[in-house]
């Protein structure tokens, strides 16, 4: 009795901990935190504001070089270099600057606050590089600067200040000419500047905490209550709490895993473990859990293995590798939808090479996010059934959910009336298998009444969606939108925003230059997306949206097949995936705080569409 005080003090005791942890972040920059949390927010300052630089010419042909560096940031000495068109080396002379051991390219010599460099006269534009970074902070690219033949423009540009003249920078060549997208920092960066490394750490696990609580995680909770029954009598207390914890440290570090990963290969795994293959395998996976739920076999791990790890149980998915691998596989294919957590990470693991930061932001995100699984496997030895004709009740129930889950992911790569009749089957079998078709005895209890009422509705449900399916319906929320558009007015289904679908860099930059002198929305997403799903039908079908969008170009960068030009499109709009949301005035640049991430609302995206 005792020990079970013990463990539920434990388990309380953690989630108030979590908690405060949310408060005091959120009471220390409220305004600034919120926005944090649910879109990626200024932190570094633009290079061309870090590094003002200007260019003062000279009657004997030399230039005057002047950087005002700002505080916090410094420029590297040996990295000042400049060249003619034909690659001819232009003399630099520079003071000597201040010894640093910097964490990226050693012992250098750095400049603050301001410098002045002496460029050698020479014929012809002349191409100036130079690079600084942020203390503690991200190092930009190298930045050149073309300043034109002096003898064509030297008073003109001697008038002219550096920061307004063009500055291209090796990122904006990469760009395009058609967007210039909102420089803010990231969120990591933004954390790591109110307070360091562990301010960064504490905040992904806040953001993980709240997650937790968003449709994205939910299927989670079957599939650990579903590994958790697989116990029987041997659960204990302390036996959930053993194997939801090796279940959550396996998600957690799948999500580092997904940041070192996606750094190392260059790709966006988090789009790759999207693709049809991989979907189509974890849906065989949770056939096979089900259809051990149903008593055709039991998963064991070989006698090798089950003899090792005795000490923790056996089989039926109850082991600690099987946790392990549920753990890890479910964070992969399910757990990390695009949120601004997400995203922040994966980004800035792309354009600062922090692996170990971002990988580590993105563990602790894990770890928030399992903090409600451990509490379910806490108290699963008093909530699940432990014998009897209970357990095999409740092993049918998960094995149902297992097939649930199982035509839920394969409806994120395949669309159509065969997924609702999918549906279909699975609820008219369900709803037999609770007993909507026997007769209940006299003396029947009302839980085994409410199981039927349950199975029911199920078989009712069930029948609609087929009905539904045999009408060429393909959404299991509205399964009989075919039949109400053609017993309607005739005109069809509720209209939605008329995008212009693009599907390579090419053909977004051809589209937005149609759209031109107009402001624009860039939606990414795709077929596989489930919240984009939810998206078109509560926000793109909102006629307050419609009417806001009615004046801009719409334009959908859809990454359904995703290969190299998918990758090359996402990296020039900045984004990780789906479903994103890029929002350009009619000067093709996007204002600071309207990028979406993640799933949305009606509100948000009138807010956004306001400050164009």
């Amino acid at each position: 009795m005792i020990h079970s005080q013990n463990l539920k003090r434990f388990a309380l005791s953690s989630l108030i901990t979590a908690c405060l942890a949310v408060i005091s972040m959120f009471l220390s920059g409220a305004p600034t935190q919120a926005q944090l949390l649910l879109t990626e927010r200024a932190a570094p300052m633009q290079v061309a504001d870090a590094f003002k630089l200007e260019v003062r010419d000279r009657d004997d042909g030399t230039r005057e070089l002047t950087w005002e560096i700002a505080k916090g940031y410094y420029l590297y000495r040996d990295y000042l270099a400049a060249e003619t068109d034909a690659g001819t080396k232009v003399p630099l002379v520079s003071p000597s600057g201040i010894p640093k051991d910097d964490p990226t390219f050693g012992s250098v010599e750095v400049y603050y606050d301001l410098v002045q460099v002496d460029l050698a006269a020479a014929e012809g534009p002349v191409t100036l590089t130079y690079q600084g970074c942020q203390e503690d902070g991200i190092c930009y690219p190298p930045v050149t600067r073309t300043l034109p033949a002096l003898a064509a423009s030297a008073q003109a540009l001697a008038s002219i200040p550096a920061d307004k003249q063009p500055i291209e920078t090796e990122a904006a060549k990469d760009q395009g000419s058609q967007l210039t997208l909102s420089q803010d920092g990231g969120l990591i960066e933004g954390l790591r500047q109110r307070g360091g490394v562990l301010f960064v750490l504490t905040g992904f696990f806040a953001f993980g905490l709240l997650l937790a609580f968003t449709p994205c995680m939910f299927p989670m909770y079957p599939i650990l209550a579903g590994l958790l029954s697989g116990q029987g009598q041997k659960l204990t207390a302390r036996r959930g709490i053993t194997l939801s914890s090796v279940y959550v440290l396996a998600m957690a570090s799948a999500f580092g895993l997904l940041g070192v990963a996606a750094a190392w290969s260059g790709q966006n795994l988090q789009i790759v473990l999207q693709s049809p293959v991989a979907i189509y395998v974890a849906a065989a996976v949770f056939v096979i859990l089900a259809l051990s739920m149903f008593g055709l076999f039991e998963i064991q791990l070989p006698a090798a293995w089950t003899r090792r790890i005795s000490t923790v149980g056996t089989s039926s998915g109850g082991t600690l590798g099987g946790a392990a691998a549920l753990g890890f596989s479910s964070a992969l294919i399910m757990g990390p939808c695009v949120t601004a957590p997400l995203a922040g990470a994966l980004l800035y693991i792309a354009g600062t090479g922090d692996v170990a930061l971002g990988a580590a932001a993105l563990f602790a995100l894990g770890l928030g996010q399992g903090v409600p699984l451990l509490v379910v496997g806490a108290l699963g030895a008093r909530a699940l059934p432990r014998a009897g004709g209970w357990m095999q009740g409740f092993k049918l129930a998960f094995g149902f959910i297992f097939l649930g889950m199982s035509i839920w992911l394969i409806g994120r790569v395949s669309a159509g009336p065969e997924i609702l009749a999918l549906w279909s089957a699975l609820l008219i079998g369900g709803g037999i298998f609770a007993g909507a078709m026997d007769l209940l005895p006299v003396n029947a209890g009302p839980v085994r009444r409410l199981i039927k009422t349950a199975g029911v509705f199920s078989l009712l449900a069930g029948a609609i969606m087929l009905f539904g399916a045999a009408l060429g319906g393909d959404d299991p929320m509205r399964p009989l939108d075919r039949l109400r558009a053609s017993a309607g007015s005739g005109e069809g289904p509720e209209k939605s925003v008329n995008f212009v679908t693009v599907v390579s860099r090419q053909s977004l930059e051809a589209a937005l230059s149609n759209g031109a002198a107009k402001p624009s929305l860039i939606y990414v997403t795709a077929d596989w997306c489930v919240t984009c799903r939810v998206i078109e039908r509560e926000v793109w079908a909102d006629a307050s949206v419609q009417a806001a969008l009615s004046q801009m170009t719409v334009i959908a960068a859809d990454v359904s097949d995703f290969g190299p030009e998918g990758q090359a499109m996402l990296d020039q709009l900045g984004a990780v995936g789906p479903p994103t949301m890029i929002f350009l005035n009619s000067d093709g640049k996007e204002p600071p705080n309207t990028r979406i991430v993640g799933d949305t609302t009606v509100k948000a995206v009138l807010s956004s569409t306001g400050m164009l």
